[in-house]
């Protein structure tokens, strides 16, 4: 999964604590344990020399070497016993275990070159964290209403509001519940108010609970940080920038509500580009028409837009309006 930077720091960063908390924690119970009941430091001390006694058994040139391994392991046995049994007598069950943080990795948040469930699991905490902190997480699919879509005929595209709605909803959800980092792109379009912001939220959600890298961003964010990035001499702000091009899913909200001009033209065409040449997955709303597109940014971004992305239609009446007034 392609986390940002600062979602593995920051899992990362917690995974570490959790290590040196369960190290120390362990460090603690065993010096807890040798105060009060002196007999443990001793076995323990008499264990390290029969391990010594073997690998020096193991390198010798002389003697039988079979025999003093045998007798370092009839030793070590019966300090064992001893040990278990007066860990048994003054501790509860589990006191003294030394285990680490995560058994398949130790605690290092990887299983050779492969991410460790342990460290994998706070990376998908943490994204959800950032999501949040964006406003968006909280909202779900079963949150969505369509009785708020007239059921009705749109008198310009001849269709009935509240079915081409129904099939958004299944649509949206479709994708958000099968999501592969394969599932191509979407493009929301269709006025202010009409839940596009919503269901994008949903997505976004629902694809990072399931474990993938989802970057969320207004689109006068978005163009505000890859220009920091580019024209500064922040190292950290083009290395957070990076996120836009390596998470699973990129979803970009608003597009069209940015400032317009040159820099921005140029890279949604290179982010656009980038990310198809990937087979990246991305999501872009927009209350502009493909045309508008095509006058406000280029004729090869709309045409992007229009061969590559999936058209997702918005219809009805400003969602807000109704809200405010009850309806």
């Amino acid at each position: 999964m392609g986390y940002s930077i600062e979602v593995m720091q920051r899992a990362r960063a917690r995974l570490a604590a959790a290590k040196a908390d369960r190290e120390s924690e362990n460090r603690q119970h065993l010096d807890e344990a040798y105060a009060r009941v002196p007999r443990l430091r001793e076995i323990d001390r008499q264990l390290r020399l029969t391990m010594a006694m073997a690998a020096q058994a193991v390198f010798s040139s002389g003697g039988d070497v079979n025999e003093a391994l045998e007798e370092a392991k009839r030793q070590n046995l019966s300090l064992q016993r001893e040990r278990e049994a007066l860990v048994r007598m003054y501790f509860e069950e589990g006191y003294l275990d030394d285990s680490p943080i995560c058994d398949r990795c130790g605690g290092s948040g990887y299983v050779g070159a492969s991410m460790c469930e342990c460290l994998a699991e706070l990376c998908r905490q943490e994204q959800k964290k950032e999501l949040t902190f964006l406003n968006v997480g909280r909202e779900n699919f079963d949150q969505f209403r369509l009785d708020y879509y007239p059921d009705r005929i749109d008198p310009k595209l001849g269709v009935n509001i509240r079915s081409v709605m129904e099939k958004t909803y299944q649509t949206c959800r479709k994708y958000a519940y099968g999501f592969t980092e394969r599932s191509g792109n979407l493009l929301f379009s269709g006025d202010t108010g009409l839940g596009k912001t919503f269901l994008s939220a949903c997505i976004a959600r629902t694809v990072a609970d399931r474990g993938y890298s989802v970057v969320y961003e207004s689109a006068g964010h978005l163009f505000s940080k890859l220009e920091r990035a580019k024209f500064s001499a922040d190292e950290q702000a083009r290395e957070e920038s990076k996120k836009y091009n390596d998470c699973d899913l990129l979803i970009v909200d608003d597009l069209g509500t940015e400032m317009p001009g040159q820099f921005t033209t140029a890279a949604l065409y290179s982010l656009v580009n980038d990310r198809l040449l990937a087979g990246k997955a991305m999501i872009v709303s927009t209350n502009l028409t493909v045309d508008d597109l095509s006058r406000r940014y280029s004729p090869q971004i709309a045409s992007r837009l229009r061969g590559s992305f999936t058209r997702v239609a918005f219809l009805g009446d400003d969602i807000r309006v109704k809200k405010n007034w009850g309806m």
